[in-house]
């Protein structure tokens, strides 16, 4: 090809790209004037409504704050163009923008103009919506107004980040993370601490942000607690680490130490200790959790000395004192108070965290748990008298989340119908410090409303909700000098679409005052508390990489050894459970759970006098050991030593008075024994525990109806079929108990439903027949006596009852041949005594 060619070519190629630019951007080249935009908005008119969603009208902006996001929904389904006005008083002139869909985010140097321009002084920001083909045509509109402060936030914001369902997080911690930084950035704050394999809880800060402290689990404490040196590289190790549980541990009360709070002058640490809480998963993903302490007392630790001390006048063990929050001068502490509350099926073992099954009564019933505001004197660690604070205090709400203003000034705290923390309706209140009408923020929003935090400067308040997604988001709040709040600023770059953020805290300090936390206190403990906390929220599979981790780092730990064991055997590994089992006997010989794992090995093992031997030991070792008292027991039925199984089994119920099947398994070896009165009563006990188990009332409705109590047997039975609709077995009981009652109707009715379930069931036709036949329908009791006779040949009744009815049916030679043959069949079989039967019904029969 010629140059001149070539050049033709790429010029050609070049006018083609050209021409498809040109129609990708064709919008832009046709983008309306504004001024006719502008000049076709009429403010009088009626346009359809656009709603803006973000800002909120009259919202202020602190000055220190980056870009937001202006989003609006659009009732006009034709609008394709939006033009963003934002109008101010200084006879400036406008700013407009085009925006192709509902949202609009100013650049930087746009938003600082706007920012300026509107510093204490009211912009109108309008949004029209139209067809950019015909932009005289306003389609739609919608109008707010803000404002910016003259006050700076000021302070960076150190939060936590955490994975939803709740479950998740506890299964795994590693996937909490913490981040500290400016509203101020137009960047996501950075991350400062992630990767724990244990969970890290409530976190606060000294005035002067140089301290530090956190809840963490370690060396399989719950009671942990780390106070250290802020500093921009941080170091968690064993030396910074406190534990809760010293505090008159010689009580041997488990201690949870949630929602500590370190002094404002960064000396004393307050938490509340002999703790339980309702700590439990919920389903869902906004609200996946249910927590509130329902016990507790308050305590104090010195640094200075190391010392722990009750804070005195809240340390009443009938009552619950939590929530405890500083007022800036360190004279007062506020804490959310009411009376303890004993569960109706908590169990008898010791622990800080309860079970769903424990927590019924609120997980499921409902139950109300409300709190007080109570004020006390600090006075040097020695406490006083504590005051409910009027305006958050018996107002038939619950108060609680109690933070002062850095001025001392106010107190603002939540309220909600029920409980603490995490609720749908909870809602921020301001009351002056001393108490007062307590009045509602204006920044709530509608669904939930908590972990507030005000800035050093006092004039601004971050705090969690969840009124645009599942996942918690931060918001701030400007607080002026008469308590007023302004609408809710979102802070949407701070936190990721899949993370919910809570536990948001000002920190007086530079943003670069922390830029990485490192622990080194993980040790073997650390991850087997990590494994244990997964078998609490059934995690075997968790807690068995916790376990397994535990004994990378330390093969000699034992009770991971134990531990690991348990849960291998319960999956079926048994020769590596055994494994296991070993180990830890070898390195503690007498180590009762390890015994108790080798018995468990016998049972899988199907040696069961080998595992009747270890766990005697196990009891012998340890009296309280319920569950090896329930193994022996369950041993010794199946070798048919009831007496000595009703032993150990009756153990077990009065050490673990909660567990159903325990008190079923005893009901049944005591129905064995015939102490019919101790059987119901532990039947009774059962269907308390577990009211939706079919057997437990079955077994009922079988024994009262072995005293006599017909009325009481046809109760319990129907329960169990209404239980268990396909329950075959309680229907036949059921029609049988209704027959003896003359009912017959009835009776029939349950026993056709037995053999429509269990077709090959010899009983439940046999019962049928009997039913039929007694009311006189005799030829329908034909088919199921055959039945009966096919099922099982040798059954003379059914032989007998079958020629019976064929007789009464009016079909005597038929009833003379069925007895014929069954003559010959037991003559041939040898079988006299059934012979001599068949023989004279067939005589009396052929007369």
């Amino acid at each position: 090809m010629s140059k001149s060619g070539a050049r033709f070519v790429m010029v050609a190629a070049l006018l083609a790209i050209l021409v498809a630019a040109v129609a990708a951007t064709a919008w832009y080249w046709r983008r309306p004037r504004i001024a006719d935009i502008v000049a076709a908005y009429d403010s009088a008119a009626r346009y359809d409504r656009l709603t803006i969603e973000y800002p909120l009208d009259e919202t202020l902006f602190p000055t220190d704050i980056a870009a937001p996001t202006f989003r609006w929904i659009d009732s006009n389904g034709r609008a394709d163009t939006y033009l963003v006005t934002l109008e101010f008083p200084d006879g400036n002139g406008r700013m407009s923008f085009f925006a192709r869909g509902p949202q609009w985010t100013p650049t930087a140097a746009t938003w600082e103009a706007v920012k300026k321009r509107s510093l204490e002084t009211e912009a109108r920001v309008t949004i029209l919506g139209i067809d950019h083909k015909a932009p005289r045509t306003i389609l739609s509109a919608g109008q707010v107004r803000v404002k910016t402060s003259r006050d700076e936030v000021g302070a960076p914001i150190f939060y936590r980040e955490v994975i939803l369902p709740f479950i998740d997080a506890v299964k795994d911690p590693s996937r909490i993370r913490w981040r500290f930084g400016a509203v101020s950035s137009a960047q996501q704050p950075p991350i400062v601490l992630e990767g724990l394999p244990v969970c890290g809880n409530c976190h606060s800060f000294s005035a002067d942000a140089r301290i530090l402290g956190m809840d963490v689990d370690y060396a399989n404490d719950k009671g942990s607690y780390a106070v250290t040196q802020v500093k921009e590289d941080m170091t968690l190790t064993t030396r910074e680490i406190i534990t809760w549980s010293e505090y008159r541990k010689e009580d041997k009360e488990l201690t949870f130490g949630l929602l500590s709070q370190v002094s404002p002058d960064g000396r004393y640490v307050v938490s509340t200790v002999k703790d339980m809480s309702v700590f439990v998963a919920k389903p869902g993903t906004a609200f996946s959790q249910l927590f509130f302490p329902i016990k507790g007392i308050l305590c104090i630790y010195d640094r200075q000395t190391g010392a722990f001390k009750a804070l005195e006048g809240a340390n009443d063990p009938n009552l619950v004192q939590s929530n405890p929050a500083w007022s800036p001068d360190g004279k007062y502490i506020v804490f959310a108070r009411t009376t303890a509350y004993t569960l109706k099926n908590a169990r008898g073992e010791k622990k800080v965290l309860l079970s769903p099954e424990e927590c019924t009564e609120f997980l499921t019933e409902g139950k109300p748990f409300l709190y007080d505001l109570c004020r006390i004197p600090f006075n040097d660690g020695n406490g006083g008298r504590a005051e409910p604070i009027p305006g958050a205090s018996g107002n038939g709400m619950s108060n609680f989340f109690a933070r002062y203003s850095p001025d001392g000034k106010w107190i603002v705290f939540c309220m909600a119908k029920s409980y603490m923390l995490l609720q749908p309706d909870s809602e921020l209140y301001i009351i002056p410090a001393e108490g007062g009408q307590p009045r509602r923020l204006r920044a709530n929003t509608h669904r939930m409303n908590s972990w507030h935090s005000w800035s050093p400067n006092g004039k601004w308040l971050v705090f969690s909700s969840k009124t645009n997604t599942v996942y918690t988001q931060l918001f701030l709040t400007h607080i002026d000098e008469q308590g007023e709040s302004s609408p809710a600023v979102l802070l949407d770059h701070f936190t990721a679409s899949d993370r919910a953020a809570n536990i948001p805290e000002f920190v007086n300090a530079q943003p670069s005052a922390i830029r990485r936390i490192h622990e080194q206190f993980l040790d073997d403990y650390s991850y087997f508390r990590a494994g244990i906390s997964s078998l609490r929220v059934d995690d075997p599979q968790g807690a068995e990489q916790g376990y397994r981790k535990a004994l990378e780092l330390n093969p000699g730990n034992v009770q991971a050894h134990v531990d690991l064991a348990y849960i291998l055997l319960n999956r079926g590994a048994i020769d590596e459970g055994m494994m296991h089992v070993n180990e830890a006997l070898r390195l503690d010989p007498d180590n009762v759970e390890a015994r108790f794992n080798l018995g468990l090995g016998m049972v899988l093992q199907k040696k069961p006098e080998e595992a009747i031997a270890h766990f005697s030991r196990v009891v012998q070792l340890r009296p309280d050991y319920a569950e090896a008292h329930y193994q022996l027991g369950m041993l010794l039925a199946e070798k048919k030593k009831v007496d000595e199984a009703v032993l150990h089994l009756s153990k077990a119920a009065q050490l673990r008075p909660d567990d159903a099947e325990t008190h079923f398994n005893l009901g049944v070896l005591l129905a064995e024994q015939g102490k019919l009165e101790d059987a119901v009563a532990q039947y009774v006990k059962a269907a308390q525990l577990q009211p939706k188990d079919a057997k437990i009332p079955y077994n009922l409705g079988v024994t009262v109806a072995r005293q006599g109590k017909l009325d009481e047997a046809v109760k319990y039975l129907t329960k169990a079929v209404q239980l268990r609709p396909d329950y075959a077995e309680a229907y036949v009981n059921l029609g049988v108990m209704l027959a003896r009652q003359k009912k017959m109707n009835g009776a029939i009715g349950y026993l056709m439903k037995a053999v429509e379930l269990q077709p090959n069931d010899t009983i439940a036709h046999y019962n049928l027949a009997m039913a039929l036949a007694s009311s006189g329908r005799h030829v329908e009791a034909i088919d199921h006596w055959m039945r009966v006779t096919q099922l099982d040949p040798g059954n003379v009744g059914a032989v007998l009852n079958l020629a019976a009815s064929y007789d009464k049916a009016g079909q005597r030679t038929k009833a003379v041949s069925c007895l014929q043959q069954a003559l010959d069949a037991a003559r041939a079989a040898g079988n006299d005594q059934a012979a001599r039967q068949i023989a004279e019904q067939l005589k009396s029969t052929s007369n």
